[in-house]
Order: structure tokens, then C-alpha cells, then sequence
């Protein structure tokens, strides 16, 4: 757990902390931030979710169908999950509880996945198999959906009472954008066996590496140019990403007794924190940035206690039950 504490968490709250102290000096601004995201949402983040889908096959979706279909289903309804507790508990509105579900309701898995993940269960197809699956399904599902009901919401405002919006504008609207369509390009060329090639990999590698380090250290200026808060949506987002989310993807892994070992990697992916792509959409569309960024931060750095937790919680029950998938 220290190698993961070390080499994954640290590095996040260090470039974060970069990035807050040169808001703080007066080096960059909020409007920095916003220009640093565009560049990520357009382009960089683009990129990173198409090399990680494309890299995958189609043999691996059914190497084990039970993960994918209980990650499919449970992580399309923990981010529904999230959807629907702030916009019908906090009040919030659709686009704003879009984005919370984008954050809290999706995990970080392209760019935490391998380097949580590796260090626990070592180098092996199966961690590729789970990071691929869980990837596909949170990228390629989870982003255009969000960022449907992202512009469903703002159409909504816009259009004011006594006009109903075209329904599928803000799909359409959300397919037209790179981070949507380009991870489901990447998910239609693996089902059709499309070889990618190799001499593409340099090129889209290097704007994919500008991805994580660029997001998080726009985070820390946003986080500079915004009070940090530690309200009941900070907690409440956290709860639902660290406990509810790992939570479900045990239980029910357990009911259709998945692979034992497949079942403890799925549920640290599930523990992950907050997907840094929701604060990438956040801050572009200039929606819940402040207590987005703050949850992020949190669960963050709660996921350092997190992951121990789970994974003895996940041997323990298997070990009660005694669980055989």
C-alpha cells in the first residue's frame, strides 16, 4: 500500500499543490484553468481514453462475461445513483447533478487504474482484462451520457418555461464532442477487429501524456481560484464513491459469483477516486467546479484508507461465504 501511496497518490496532490500555490502567486488564473481544460477535453483527454479502448480486444469481453456485465450494470447504476441524489435530495440542477455524476459516479480507472492496480495483484492479463472492461464502460458509456444530460440541462435553461427542447439536440450535442465520440470510435473498431497501428502509437501517446499531469494541475489552480468547501455534497459524493460504489460491485459480484480474484480487482477499481474527466467537464462548462474539485480532493485523499479497507473487506467475505466463483 505504501508503493500506491508513494507512486500514485502522492504525485497527484504534489502537481495539484503546484497548481494551487501558482494561482495563489498570481501565475495562472481561473481563465488559465478553464484554457488548460480545453486543451484536455478536446484534445489530450480524447486521445488518452482512444489509446486505452484501442489497445484492447474483443475476446477479452468474453473471457469473463459475469465482470462485464457486473460492472456494466453496477457502475451505470451508481452514476444514475449520484445523478438522482443531487438532483432530487440537493435540489440541484440536471446539468449540475450530470457533472456530480461524472465525478463521483466514475472512477479514475484511466489513470489510476494500472498504477493502483499493478502493484497488488502484479502485471497480468486479468489486470488488463478488468482496467480495459472497466475503462470501456465508464469512457465510452458513462462520458456521452453525462454529457447528454449535461446539455439537455443547460437546453432546458435556455429554452425557459412553456417551450420543451428538442430531446435529442443534447445527444447529438454531446456526440459531436471528441471525448464522446472518440472512445466509442475506439469500442466500434475493437468489436470489428480493426488492428491499430503501430506507427499511430507515438503520436496520439504523446498529446494522450499531456491528459493527467495538465488536469490535475488545472485542478490545483481552480482549486486556488475557488473556496475550497467541506459540505454535505462533498461528503455525500464521497460516500458514494468510496463505500456505496466498491459496496455494489461486491455484493453483487458475489450473488453471480464472479472469479474470486476478478471480484477483489473490480471492487478497487470501484473504490477509486472520483474520474478526473468529470473535473475536466466541469470546469469547460463552468458547472459545479468548486464543490467538484473539493470532493475530488477528498475522496482523493480518503481513498488512501479506502483501498487497505476494501481489499480486506473483499477477503473477508470471501472468506465467510466461503465464496467460489
Amino acid at each position: 500500500m505504501l508503493h500506491i501511496i508513494l507512486y500514485a497518490i502522492v504525485p497527484i496532490f504534489v502537481i495539484m499543490g503546484l497548481g494551487y500555490f501558482s494561482g495563489k502567486a498570481g501565475a495562472f488564473s481561473g481563465d488559465n484553468a478553464r484554457v488548460l481544460n480545453k486543451v484536455v477535453l478536446n484534445y489530450a483527454l480524447p486521445a488518452a481514453l482512444f489509446v486505452a479502448i484501442i489497445k484492447s480486444n474483443r475476446e477479452m469481453l468474453a473471457v469473463d462475461i459475469k465482470l462485464t456485465i457486473v460492472s456494466f450494470v453496477v457502475l451505470i447504476a451508481c452514476f444514475f445513483l449520484v445523478y438522482f441524489v443531487f438532483k432530487y435530495l440537493y435540489k440541484d440542477s440536471t446539468a449540475e447533478s450530470a457533472v456530480s455524476a461524472l465525478i463521483s459516479g466514475s472512477p479514475t480507472i484511466g489513470f489510476l487504474g494500472f498504477a493502483v492496480l499493478e502493484p497488488i495483484f502484479g502485471t497480468s492479463a486479468s489486470v488488463a482484462l478488468v482496467i480495459a472492461i472497466v475503462s470501456i464502460e465508464v469512457n465510452a458509456i458513462g462520458i456521452p451520457i453525462g454529457l447528454s444530460l449535461l446539455n439537455a440541462g443547460n437546453a432546458a435553461a435556455k429554452t425557459g418555461a412553456g417551450k420543451k427542447p428538442n430531446p435529442w439536440k443534447p445527444v447529438i450535442n454531446a456526440l459531436e464532442q471528441p471525448v464522446a465520440w472518440a472512445p466509442i470510435l475506439a469500442v466500434v473498431l475493437v468489436l470489428f477487429g480493426v488492428k491499430w497501428p503501430a506507427y499511430l502509437d507515438p503520436s496520439f501517446s504523446l498529446i494522450a501524456g499531456a491528459n493527467a499531469s495538465v488536469a490535475v494541475f488545472a485542478a490545483g489552480i481552480t482549486l486556488s481560484s475557488v473556496k475550497v468547501q467541506l459540505n454535505g455534497q462533498v461528503w455525500m459524493g464521497t460516500f458514494l464513491k468510496l463505500i456505496i460504489m466498491p459496496l455494489s460491485l461486491l455484493v453483487v459480484g458475489m450473488l453471480v459469483h464472479m472469479n474470486p480474484l476478478n471480484l477483489k480487482m473490480l471492487v478497487v477499481c470501484g473504490a477509486l477516486p472520483p474520474a478526473f474527466s468529470g473535473i475536466i467537464i466541469a470546469s469547460r462548462y463552468n458547472c459545479y467546479v468548486a464543490t467538484g474539485t473539493s470532493s475530488l480532493a477528498v475522496s482523493t485523499l480518503l481513498f488512501m484508507a479506502a483501498c487497505p479497507l476494501w481489499i480486506w473487506l473483499t477477503d473477508k467475505a470471501i472468506e465467510m461465504f466461503h465464496y467460489v466463483g
